[in-house]
């Protein structure tokens, strides 16, 4: 009964700032005054935080037209991690006023497709990552509670008709968004802006600062974590399962006393990962800047998650541990690519046993010869388009439009 006195009570308010945004729309845009949103304004990070960061070195007049849009819930801790940024809450009469007449939306996922955007704003949408999974229009049968696979669908062509500008990190990916979000705009073909510091700081005095910072100490090695989203594995809606494939005592006895490991999970399941008795040599890091984790990151494991094409531009090695393989390749989203030993640019192991000797083996010699020419053919397939100054090109874009001198 609370409940459902609840829902009524955000139905009212929605309906409330719906009208309020329709009477903002009748307006003109500000000039320069921008809305940026990272992941549905959970963080600030990503693609949009790199484009903001630019501007602001660029020009730093801007900063007091720029804002991140943020969930409420996660308002005081992200105003705590970034006190210089204008950060305003999501979904509020405040946030709706300079919404409806920003000049411009960086975003790095959909906005409701029932939120209505002015005619005057361009949309840059950045996208959060390289496909290996279905996405879109091109996942047959959607697994998200509340949603069908046809309503699915059409909001995600609807909401991608929006997008001005859309970021491609290499061809690939261009060609796939171009049918799995039904895009025909302009594409930006720069690479992702978030990375360009793998190209910046990717040199031993930043990498050893950058561990101090994070870690509050500097071991000799550093294994990551980063597993997939499983968004079929769910308790109820917004709350999900999650437990660690291997046993933390049985990895720690294939690498020596000074290497860490740094686990990335989804932030809706942080909190269930038990690392009782290995709190010194174990961090569980959901929200910090991923891309200053792959800096630190010597060995990155990971499964059918698109972190691999990202830290696939440092070289590194990688190891992918699949360990639900059938079930995630036949029954929930499928792959656009082999996802198989003869094509990954490392090891797949699918048994826990497996994973442990292929940890030891790179532990004593690091990758080998086969690996590193398959890697040098990943980075060149996904990474060409990165050099260091995507953030750039998306900061003049910007400033072009802005000047009026973009005409597309």
């Amino acid at each position: 009964m609370k409940k459902q006195l609840i829902d009524k009570l955000k139905l009212i308010a929605r309906k409330g700032l719906i009208v309020m945004n329709d009477g903002f729309l009748c307006l003109s845009v500000k000039k320069g005054q921008m809305i940026f949103e990272s992941f549905n304004g959970k963080n600030i990070n990503d693609n949009p935080l790199a484009i903001y960061q630019q501007l602001i070195k660029n020009k730093p007049e801007l900063a007091e037209k720029m804002y991140f849009s943020v969930k409420p819930s996660e308002y005081r801790r992200l105003k705590a991690e970034h006190p210089n940024i204008r950060i305003i809450k999501r979904f509020t009469p405040q946030w709706v006023s300079i919404i409806a007449r920003a000049q411009f939306w960086v975003m790095n996922s959909r906005m409701p497709t029932w939120w209505k955007k002015n005619k005057q704003t361009t949309y840059i949408q950045t996208w959060h990552g390289t496909p290996l999974k279905k996405l879109g229009i091109d996942i047959s049968n959607v697994e998200i509670p509340g949603q069908t696979t046809a309503s699915y669908h059409a909001d995600f062509s609807k909401e991608a008709s929006r997008w001005n500008y859309l970021i491609a990190p290499n061809q690939y990916s261009e060609n796939i968004f171009t049918r799995a979000f039904n895009f025909k705009n302009r594409y930006l073909e720069i690479g992702y802006p978030r990375n360009d510091v793998l190209y910046q700081e990717n040199n031993a005095p930043a990498i050893k600062t950058l561990k101090q910072r994070i870690l509050g100490k500097i071991p000799k090695r550093i294994i990551m974590y980063a597993p997939t989203w499983r968004d079929d594995d769910f308790i109820q809606q917004g709350k999900y399962h999650f437990t660690l494939p291997f046993d933390l005592n049985q990895f720690f006895k294939q690498v020596d006393n000074d290497t860490i490991l740094i686990i990335r999970p989804h932030y809706l399941v942080a909190d269930q990962i038990d690392i009782s008795g290995f709190e010194g040599r174990v961090f569980v890091i959901p929200n910090h800047d991923i891309n200053e984790l792959y800096l630190i990151t010597d060995l990155l494991i990971t499964d059918y998650s698109s972190v691999m094409f990202d830290y696939a531009n440092l070289k590194r090695p990688m190891l992918f541990f699949a360990y639900d393989l059938p079930h995630y390749k036949d029954k929930l989203r499928g792959f656009y690519l082999p996802y198989d030993q003869q094509y990954l640019p490392g090891p797949l192991v699918t048994q826990t046993q497996d994973f442990y000797q292929k940890i030891a083996s790179w532990h004593r010699t690091g990758i080998n010869q086969v690996y590193s020419q398959k890697l040098a053919e990943f980075n060149q397939q996904f990474c060409s388009w990165d050099d260091g100054h995507a953030a750039q090109q998306v900061s003049n874009l910007i400033q072009e439009v802005i000047k009026g001198e973009d005409h597309g």
